[in-house]
C-alpha cells in the first residue's frame, strides 16, 4: 500500500488507480442498505438531517418515520457521527422504488424541497475520508456490492477520481482537484 500527498491530503494509491462508474440499475442502491453503520456525517449535516425529516415525511416509509421519532437521525460510534440505520442495515432516509433503494434526501433536493443534498460522505462513496498523521487520508473501500461499478468503470475507462469529481471539488476545492489530476497524469 502506498500513499501520496496532494497538498495537505493523503491519498491511497488505490484511489488513483481505480476505475469506477456506478449504475443504480445494476447495484439497486445497495450502499444505502448494506453495512452496520450509516453514512459518516459532521455536526452540520446531522442538524440539517434532523430538520429535513418533516419535508421528507411523504417520501419515507412509516417504519422509517417511527424509527426516527424514537431514535433520531444520527448516532455516535467511537466518537464519530453517522446516520442512523434500521436494524443495523438500511439508512433511515432510504425508500424503495422499482426495486431500488433511493435516498429521500437526494430526491427531495432534486425536487427543490430541500436546500442541500445527502451527506458528502455518501456522494464520495466508495472513497472514505479517514485521518492519518492529523491529515485527511482518502481510501478506496472495495465492496462486493460495487463489482458492477468496477467492471463498468474498467470497460468505459472511467477513473474513480473522475467519477467523483464533483464531491472531491466540493470537499477540497478545484485547485486541489486539478493537482490530483495532474499527479495522476504524471504517473
Amino acid at each position: 500500500m502506498s500513499v501520496v500527498s496532494i497538498g495537505e491530503v493523503l491519498v491511497d494509491r488505490a484511489v488513483l488507480d481505480a476505475r469506477f462508474s456506478c449504475n443504480l440499475d445494476l447495484c439497486h442502491g445497495d450502499c444505502c442498505v448494506e453495512g452496520e453503520l450509516g453514512a459518516p456525517i459532521d455536526d452540520r449535516e446531522a442538524r440539517f438531517l434532523e430538520s429535513a425529516v418533516e419535508p421528507l415525511r411523504s417520501m419515507l416509509p412509516e417504519r422509517n418515520l417511527r424509527y426516527i421519532r424514537r431514535h433520531g437521525c444520527a448516532e455516535v460510534y467511537q466518537g464519530n457521527l453517522y446516520t442512523k440505520t434500521i436494524d443495523g442495515r438500511e439508512c433511515v432516509f432510504v425508500y424503495h422504488e422499482n426495486g431500488k433503494a433511493l435516498c429521500a434526501v437526494e430526491t427531495a433536493w432534486k425536487k427543490g424541497l430541500l436546500d442541500a443534498t445527502k451527506p458528502l460522505s455518501c456522494r464520495l462513496f466508495p472513497i472514505r475520508v479517514r485521518k492519518k498523521f492529523g491529515l485527511d487520508y482518502l481510501v478506496y473501500e472495495q465492496h462486493t456490492m460495487c463489482r458492477d461499478a468496477r467492471r463498468q468503470g474498467a470497460e468505459q475507462d472511467v477513473r474513480l477520481i473522475d467519477f467523483l469529481e464533483a464531491p472531491l471539488v466540493e470537499k477540497y476545492g478545484h485547485d486541489w482537484y486539478m493537482s490530483l489530476k495532474e499527479f495522476v497524469a504524471s504517473i
